[in-house]
Order: C-alpha cells, then structure tokens, then sequence
C-alpha cells in the first residue's frame, strides 16, 4: 500500500461524480484536508457481524508482536473484557479511554486495567481523556452518572501490529454479543496504522495518565485540560494533533515525487481504492470529518442515493438542512424505541428513548411538509433482545446498485459527535466492484427494518410524556 496525494485521487473522484472533501471553509483557517491512503481489495473486509471484532481483539492478540493500540469510549467490565486483559501479551500496549465514562463506579476501566499496568509499568500505557468543557462548578455539580454528556474520548480504532479495525463499538460486553454495530478491517495497511496509531498517541499525550497506584498525572509541561487555562489547552491539543495530520501529507510528499508519472505507470486495478481518516475534535478546533460530511451531502446529486443509519438519530441542524434540501435520495435507519440503548434504563435516561422518538416524529414532519416522501425515507431497526448501535453512510451513484463510497467509525452524525466529543471514521472510496459488494452491508440492516409513516408515531406506544417533548429541545444537544 502506498499513501498517495490529494489532488490525484480528487481527479478520479471527480470521474466518479463525487468530491467528498473541503476546498473552501469559509468559518475555519487553515483548511484541513484529509489524509488519503491507496490500498488494494485484499487488504479489506467489512463485515456486521461481532466475530470478526471479538476474533481480531481477543483470540489472535498473542499473535502480534510489536504493537497494540486501543482506542474506546470505555472498556467494560464482563468476562470477555477480562480475557482481553489476561491474553494481553509481553509488549508494548496503549490504551486510550474516556477519563470520566472509564472512572465511573468502583468497578470501572481503570480497575480492570490496574493489574495489567502494575505488572508491566514499562510496557503498558493508559491515557485518559477528559474534556476541556468539563471544570470549575460544572464539574462539582454533574453527577457521576452524567458528566460524559459534557463530551467525551468517542473514537473506536483497534490495531494489532500493522493491521486495524475501525468500528463504532466499544470494548464491552455487549459488542461481543448482542449489540449491533459496522466493523471494517485494514490487514496489513502500515501507513494507515501508523496513522491512526500516531493519532491515538497524541490524543494521549494531552491526557491524564494512569499510573499504577490508580492516580493521573499529565505529561511533564502539559496544559491541564480542567484546572489549566481552556484556550491554552486547546491550543496546545490542537497543535500536537494537527502534526500528525500534517506530518501524513509530508510522507505523501515523499512517497509519491511525480504524481503525475506515478499514475501513468499504475494498472487500474492497483489504484482503485482510497481511505481517507476524518478526524472530529471541534472542542479542539479540528473539523476535518464535519467538512467532509457536510460536502457529501452537499453534493449528493438528484439521481444518487444515500443510506445513512446512526443508532442515536439527532441529526445537526445543518445535517437536517441538507438532507431536506438536497436533490439525492435518503434512506435513513434509525433504532426503534426497544433496541435503544438506553430502553428500560431506570431514572431519567429510561426516557431517553421517548426523546429520540420525538425528535425523529420532528424530522419526519418537516419531510412530510415540504412534500419529500418519495425522496426520504425513514427506517426503524428491530431486533429482539439486541440493541443497535451501527452508524454509517453509503453513497450509491445515479444507475449503480453498488455504493461506491462509505463513511465507517464513531460518529453518529449528531450535535454531540460534530460538537462535543472526539471522533474518528475512514471514507472509503472505491471502484472495485469485488469491494462494492462487500460495502453493501447496510442491506442486512435494512432487512430487519421496518420503514416509518405518520401512524407510526401514532400508536400507543410511540406516545411521548409532555414533560419530554418539553425537555427535549433543552438538552437534546447532550445526547
């Protein structure tokens, strides 16, 4: 695999009908491109169901023998987590984890990865983010419970020596059995690996580090991220992400001296697919995954179809603006109030799932009052005893019954993912029929679907309390 630039894979692209990334931001200087990354169809295997996640993070680990990277919300706490820890072998292992989401509880990420890092100090790093957002009274106030809605550490990236998952799932429990999400597998992709890998390592660099008597510290000269200065923090988090991005774009230089006579010497079949990793930190001033989604749908043409699913459906406002303004078709797949994660949660997060309801039957009005239900189309999962948690975009040209474009990784396409947390997914762009065929994955998704009418939300059990449709538009920017 080589890394190759931007401004030949944007003239394929452009054959393609389709320019998934900013050339102008008129809100943000400079402009932040995405790295884009050539790979062959071997290299890649998508797939929805847990084994290749469970196979790849538990079974094969002692196989690799010089790096593991993890990336999460959390790690859980169930048996299969604590395999994962067992079977965590003799090398160097660095884990990224959500400071406020792996603290909560006495029995909580930290704890299960105490023992692992007392026994190899050396060898063993854990950083956990916490947010700049989250300081002074507010953070003296916001239960335990709560604070993680202030923002998070969201990415979801696995890497086991130079190979990579790149998931929306967490390591808990749950992914493992029965919780729906997408899973993708770079095999031996280096670059992409040392990519992320450099990404994971600073985004730990600005956050506290575990150490073995269960305390965090920062890194010698670091701004701290909540008695520190907010400005300075970001500034400075910015500043070492940002080098990781520049520094892709400096190795594309290297790579590839003459793009031109590069491509003149290349079979079609070798430089028929490209990823592109978008990063999301906006607390830290990067945006280069909004600029790139906001230019798909964007440029979604009126024959094109996208296939958008999020398992927590709260679309941005400038996200809703152009799906109800745009000329491509929509299908949209959204969890039913019973496979939501939070259905049956006790306290106030039990109405949570009432509050996503109420936000979808917003949606679907506007749809229905500007005359768009032959365009847009919304979806509901159901799935017995599953909760679904798969979030993605497809994108299929005018006439084509393949997607040649697919967005995978953790952001939910939400106020919270553009806004509040740190996320991560890779663009793949393909024109390799063998490769469409496997993005077609979103069909099993759809299968187990049921599509939403206005009696939908007038059954009984789609009635939402007053007190949530009232609340709703307070706080629905925290979930």
């Amino acid at each position: 695999m080589r890394c190759i630039g931007l401004n030949s894979v944007l003239k394929k692209a452009k054959k393609l009908d389709i320019v998934p990334w900013p050339h102008q931001s008129p809100d943000l200087s400079p402009i932040q491109h995405p790295s884009v990354f050539r790979i062959t169809l071997q290299r890649v295997c998508v797939c929805m169901y847990v084994y290749i996640y469970k196979y790849q993070s538990i079974s094969t680990i002692n196989d690799f023998i010089m790096r593991v990277v993890m990336a999460s919300l959390y790690l859980g706490t169930g048996q299969l987590e604590q395999e994962l820890v067992r079977k965590s072998p003799d090398l160097k292992v660095s884990v990224l984890l959500d400071y406020t989401r792996g603290s909560r509880g006495k029995i909580n990420s930290r704890t299960m990865l105490l023992p692992l890092l007392q026994r190899f100090t050396s060898q063993m790093r854990v950083s956990l983010y916490h947010t700049p957002d989250l300081r002074g009274l507010l953070r003296l106030l916001v239960p335990q419970r709560f604070n993680e809605t202030i923002g998070v550490q969201h990415i979801k990236v696995y890497l086991f020596d130079d190979s990579i998952i790149i998931s929306g799932a967490n390591l808990s429990d749950s992914y493992f059995t029965n919780r729906q999400d997408r899973y993708v597998l770079l095999e031996n992709c280096r670059e992409i690996a040392d990519f992320f890998s450099d990404l994971v390592e600073a985004v730990g660099d600005v956050s506290l580090q575990l150490q073995p008597d269960d305390s965090v510290t920062m890194l010698e000269d670091m701004v701290h991220p909540y008695k520190g200065n907010r400005q300075d923090f970001s500034a400075v988090a910015r500043k070492r992400i940002m080098e990781v991005v520049n520094s892709a774009h400096i190795r594309q230089r290297l790579l590839n001296q003459s793009e031109d006579s590069e491509d003149e010497g290349m079979s079609e079949v070798e430089e028929d697919t490209w990823v592109f990793p978008l990063v999301q930190m906006k607390p830290l001033g990067i945006r280069v995954d909004e600029q790139v989604t906001q230019r798909l749908l964007t440029d979604a043409g009126p024959e094109s179809t996208v296939f958008l699913t999020s398992g927590y459906f709260n679309l941005t406002r400038a996200y809703m603006r152009l799906v109800l303004k745009a000329g491509a078709s929509y299908r949209i797949l959204t969890a039913s109030p019973e496979v939501n994660g939070f259905f049956g949660a006790k306290g106030i997060a039990g109405a949570i799932p009432a509050a996503y309801t109420h936000i979808a039957r917003q949606f679907y009005k506007q749809v229905c009052q500007g005359g768009q239900q032959e365009r847009v189309h919304l979806h509901e999962y159901h799935r017995p005893e599953w909760t679904f948690h798969a979030k993605g975009l497809w994108y299929y040209l005018q006439g084509q019954d393949r997607p040649c474009l697919t967005l995978i990784g953790s952001p939910n396409f939400g106020y919270r993912s553009v806004h509040r947390d740190l996320e991560a997914q890779i663009a793949i762009v393909t024109e390799n029929e063998e490769l469409q065929s496997q993005l077609q994955e979103q069909e099993m998704l759809y299968r187990r679907s049921a599509e939403v009418s206005t009696s939908t939300f007038e059954r009984p059990d789609r009635h939402v309390k007053l007190w949530v449709k009232l609340v709703t538009p307070l706080i629905k920017n925290f979930f």
